[in-house]
């Protein structure tokens, strides 16, 4: 078995560190019910809403440019182009608001993992955090670096280009270009200080889009993992349960036990729906256009813009693979639970066992899942059905585009 790293216990807060330290860069502080400086809550407040409202005024920018630009055929390639942006960005602030609409269940939903979370290592060790905890660490960093990649090439690729080429290859100008595309009530390019202003005040919006699109999926990562390691604990104690036949009296504590932190386990996972539900339902209908503009512009462009839609392509593809393939180990992980129940030896046990022990086995028939409004539970087979409709709005724009 592997050993948690250094041989110290791992703390809930150290698992949480990556969504939480990357919320605060933007203002958005998970923990500002436990803090002792009023004056800095207050400050990170301020920032996150001065943040978001510089952010949706620009999305606003991009939902004109794209309205003018779908008004002509000569220019639907530029619509075209911004769609799978302003899908990113409402996605991004449609998760930021579920997270300050259901922070009051985000806090309750956090403060019982960590009063469950192992505190000691031989406690870690029979949870076998270190494995799960592996995993998920190899998740965030793959989605962290995409994402991060993803708003980094948009923002700062058309001021690397131009420097290039006015300082090394003998360019007369600087071409002052922005990495999104988005309309202006002024002149944004006239001279360099509107430039850079609107520059920075682009990428700094981009920046706080993808901090609040990647921070709540790790969010629900570090949550599922956790859930899926209390359900893995849950089988573990039942597969080893001796259910002596002379101990009746201990079976059944034992049991009730057990019913109750399945019962705490399910609780947590309507939590993550009450909080997850709508915006991810948002999340996969934007998916799948999402992808269909950005294999596109793929299919259409010059290799340098390939590239970059390429990274911005591979992004939403991951990121709706690891919020299904988290929902199927969910699933997988609650059912186990069942299958754990009636490997015991629950022959030898009472019949006041027994009945108890079915009432666990059929509850555990209907699993722990993700589930937005109108959708399936979310699992693998869901993000089969996003590709394969991506492909169909894929297929149905590329014979549009082609027959005109």
């Amino acid at each position: 078995m592997e050993t948690v790293k250094d041989n110290t216990a791992r703390t809930f807060m150290e698992l949480m560190r990556v969504p939480v330290q990357f919320y605060r860069t933007i203002g958005e502080d998970i923990y500002a019910h436990r803090s002792t400086n009023p004056l800095k809550s207050l400050l990170f407040k301020i920032y996150l809403y001065a943040g978001f409202i510089n952010f949706n005024l620009l999305v606003i920018g991009e939902l004109v440019f794209f309205y003018n630009s779908i008004q002509d055929f000569e220019t639907i390639r530029l619509a075209i182009a911004v769609a799978p942006c302003i899908g990113f960005s409402l996605v991004a602030d449609f998760k930021q608001a579920a997270m300050i609409r259901g922070k009051k269940t985000l806090i309750m939903l956090l403060d019982d993992l960590e009063d469950m979370h192992p505190k000691t290592l031989a406690r870690q060790k029979e949870y076998k955090l270190a494995n799960f905890e592996k995993t998920m660490k190899r998740v965030i960093n793959i989605f962290t670096f995409l994402c991060l990649a993803y708003t980094t090439t948009f923002s700062f690729y058309p001021t690397i280009k131009a420097s290039v080429k006015f300082n090394f290859l003998g360019y007369d100008t600087f071409d002052r270009n922005f990495g999104f595309l988005i309309w202006f009530p002024f002149n944004a390019t006239k001279n360099n200080l509107i430039y850079w202003i609107m520059y920075w005040d682009i990428a700094h919006g981009a920046y706080l889009a993808g901090i609040a699109f990647l921070c709540a999926d790790l969010l629900l990562v570090v949550v599922i993992t956790q859930i899926c390691m209390h359900f893995n604990y849950i089988s573990m104690r039942l597969e080893d349960h001796p259910c002596n036949s002379n101990e009746d009296k201990e079976n059944i504590e034992f049991l009730i036990g057990i019913i109750r932190y399945h019962d705490k386990c399910l609780e947590l996972c309507e939590h993550v729906n009450d909080l997850y539900s709508f915006s991810l339902l948002l999340n996969f209908l934007m998916a799948s256009m999402q992808i269909c503009f950005i294999a596109f512009q793929v299919t259409e462009s010059i290799v340098e813009v390939i590239i970059i839609y390429c990274i911005f392509l591979m992004t939403s593809m991951v990121q709706v693979f690891m919020v299904c393939y988290y929902g199927d180990t969910l699933i997988a992980a609650s059912l186990k639970v069942g299958d754990a129940a009636y490997n015991q030896k629950w022959f030898q046990c009472s019949k006041s066992y027994c009945t108890m022990l079915k009432l666990l086995i059929m509850r555990s028939q209907k699993p722990a899942s993700i589930r937005p409004p109108t959708f399936p539970p979310i699992s693998l087979v869901t993000y089969m059905k996003v590709i394969s409709m991506s492909y169909q709005f894929f297929a149905l724009l590329r014979t549009t585009y082609s027959n005109n």
